[in-house]
């Protein structure tokens, strides 16, 4: 059970990324006053959370609905989660998440906490991808309701982030910055690998849906 949680701690903490999340809040919610970005904050951090247990809800009996094997879902998922991976070390993440937050993109500063905040850049593919992969391999009701503390801790971690972005992109430098994303990029990949291997060997067992 502790090595579940472990592992949920792990895979949501380096897929959410909330130390790359800094420099994007400050982007975003460039011109807010400290009460504006406090709202905004506490807004995203809320929706990620909502969006998250959500699929870790119901993710599972979704992808039953619509014909889709786990296996196959871990192998896509973690297909999905090194090519995020591959973007953390080689540096390309920031930049995608950074053309998501141009000012020009957003209509209406009012809805920011939603877009991009939440949606994409806190709940984003991987994330929600991650959080179906966990609750799925959770091994009892006592383990998914651990999922959903640590699908908070995490947004938790986010909001405080937010909060002290300004303090955290300063303490860091870009060399800081880099180094932490590369690590986290480099220990995702590595977990993607897992997720891809379990899913291979699940289909192995049992054969491929249809079959």
């Amino acid at each position: 059970m502790i090595d579940y949680f472990l592992h949920a701690l792990v895979t949501l903490f380096v897929t959410i990324d909330p130390i790359g999340l800094a420099p994007m809040f400050m982007v975003v919610t460039a011109g807010f006053g400290p009460a504006a970005r406090r709202e905004t904050a506490i807004r995203a951090a809320v929706t990620a959370t909502a969006v998250l247990i959500a699929f870790a809800l119901v993710g599972e009996p979704l992808l039953t609905f619509l014909g889709i094997s786990l296996p196959a879902f871990r192998i896509a998922g973690g297909l999905l989660l090194f090519t995020i991976a591959f973007e953390m070390v080689f540096e390309r993440r920031t930049e995608r998440k950074a053309a998501q937050v141009e000012p020009d993109r957003i209509e209406d500063r009012r809805h920011v906490a939603i877009f991009p905040l939440a949606i994409p850049l806190t709940s984003g593919p991987g994330a929600i991808s991650a959080t179906i992969l966990l609750a799925s391999q959770a091994p009892g009701i006592g383990a998914l309701i651990g999922l959903l503390v640590v699908v908070v801790l995490m947004v938790g971690v986010c909001l405080a982030v937010f909060l002290l972005a300004g303090p955290i992109e300063r303490a860091l430098g870009e060399t800081g910055r880099l180094v932490v994303s590369r690590l986290l990029g480099v220990l995702l990949a590595a977990l993607s690998v897992q997720f891809v291997a379990d899913g291979i060997l699940a289909i192995a067992r049992t054969g491929w849906p249809g079959n």
